[in-house]
């Protein structure tokens, strides 16, 4: 695959901050749909998939008018100013709906450091839509472990009016990996609940979280969460215009 024109068209939207926070294009190519901008323009398996979303990015999205779709996010993380990254998502995929609330979707993402020599990492992924309810699960292999990973967002139930989505992933290590306690960890887990409703025009959610890890085995924790062991956190959101 040539990536030089690719990488001169998102490495000109990082040039420009302004551009970065702000810029998009779509247009119709024959039959395909190109989308170009500095935000990603498409998240795979019902959400479960996203290109990397840190740092300034930019990149374009192909859909052809059958359901197959391709493209090339690339991210700068200026955040790490010792050991910079410029990562680049490349995607392919196939998404089909066939009735309404039925469709399904599968593809494959690779991500690429253009700046450090290490071995990029591939994802899996495949997502379906039944009776409304969206089902998400993916498999990757990142350098030193594996994970996997299963995702649904069962819309909003009906007698108590909130929504409700789960996340679960699996991480095994290929080599274990050494804990403050002089302990071993080769393999864990974790998962979260999130429930959200609306009130008085303030969008409310409430996610639990938690991992297999305790203690000092937290160390060595890496996963989708924001903390190890369990954690109760609250949002709410009201917009003002």
């Amino acid at each position: 695959m040539n990536r030089s024109l690719p990488c001169l068209i998102v490495l000109g939207l990082l040039s420009s901050p302004v551009l970065a926070a702000s810029w998009g294009m779509q247009r119709e190519v024959g039959d395909f749909d190109l989308k170009m901008g500095t935000t990603p323009s498409r998240s795979m398996a019902q959400g479960l998939v996203t290109p990397s979303s840190a740092g300034m990015g930019g990149g374009f999205d192909l859909t052809h008018d059958s359901g197959l779709y391709f493209g090339q996010w690339t991210t700068n993380n200026a955040s790490s100013a010792d050991t910079p990254v410029l990562e680049m998502d490349t995607y392919a995929g196939y998404k089909h709906k066939f009735a309404p609330g039925y469709g399904y979707e599968f593809g494959v993402i690779n991500y690429s450091n253009l700046i450090q020599n290490v071995e990029p990492s591939r994802e899996l992924y495949s997502g379906m839509t039944v009776f409304g309810k969206r089902l998400g699960a993916a498999f990757a292999n990142d350098p030193g472990r594996q994970n996997a990973s299963l995702y649904a967002d069962l819309g909003t139930l009906p007698l108590v009016k909130t929504g409700v989505s789960l996340k679960y992933t699996n991480y095994v290590l290929d080599a274990p990996a050494t804990v403050d306690s002089g302990g071993l960890v080769r393999r864990f887990n974790d998962w979260s609940v999130n429930l959200s409703r609306k009130w008085v025009n303030t969008l409310f959610n409430l996610s639990y979280s938690g991992t297999s890890l305790r203690g000092a085995d937290c160390s060595v924790y890496s996963g989708h969460n924001t903390y190890c062991d369990n954690a109760l956190m609250l949002k709410a959101s009201h917009p003002f215009f």
